[in-house]
């Protein structure tokens, strides 16, 4: 079997979908560290496909610059997929670590991350009647990321395709289940805070009066 570095690695994975993941298995390959690279760039593809898209394409009306969003369409995202697939393949008798689905799954995305930053290039570059290439270009991005990702999965945890799909769609479901827990957290978390400073506000006036 063949010996690659990291970044080989990377591209060898991404351009052979069948056989790449697998063969990374065997060797024991994949770089945390370039993982969470990837997820940076995706965080900040989306902010560029947001707020630097060509003007021509897309006009944000948003005058002040919220970053939470884009933290929760990359980097939670990324995160509530990466410990619902571990979770839910725990109970399938998936052998896939949560570093090595991180790794794999972040690997995968790279297609749709290299489309964001493609598009945004190209729409400063492209007239808006050549709008059509710009969507070819993101469909193809996020078709392979799909393919990609569903062969990571099926091979960090050594499924059959039936059983891949299965968990795929269990996952999706947890992602689901947490975010919702997660949007419930934090509105008691803002209650709490708000009932916390209405208190202090509260005493500190009575101190003064």
């Amino acid at each position: 079997m063949m010996d690659l570095t990291e970044t080989q690695w990377v591209r060898y994975a991404v351009t052979h979908p069948v056989e790449g993941f697998d063969d990374m298995r065997w060797k024991k390959s994949g770089s945390l560290k370039i993982a969470f690279l990837i997820v940076g760039l995706l965080f900040f593809g989306e902010i560029a496909d947001d707020r630097l898209f060509g003007a021509q394409f897309f006009i944000s009306y948003e005058r002040i610059f919220n970053v939470v969003p884009y933290i929760v369409r990359s980097i939670i995202l990324f995160a509530v997929w990466v410990v619902g697939n571990w979770a839910v393949c725990t109970l399938l008798d998936g052998e896939g670590t949560m570093k090595n689905i991180c790794i794999y799954s972040a690997y995968a995305i790279i297609p749709y991350v290299a489309q964001l930053y493609i598009n945004v290039i190209l729409s400063h570059v492209l007239i808006r009647d050549e709008s059509v290439f710009l969507d070819i270009i993101r469909i193809a991005g996020i078709g392979w990321t799909a393919v990609l990702l569903f062969s990571a999965i099926k091979s960090v945890h050594q499924y059959s395709f039936l059983k891949t799909a299965a968990a795929i769609l269990l996952t999706i479901a947890a992602m689901l289940i947490m975010l919702f827990l997660l949007v419930l957290m934090l509105a008691l978390l803002q209650q709490i805070w708000i009932f916390i400073s209405t208190v202090v506000t509260e005493i500190i006036y009575r101190i003064k009066v």
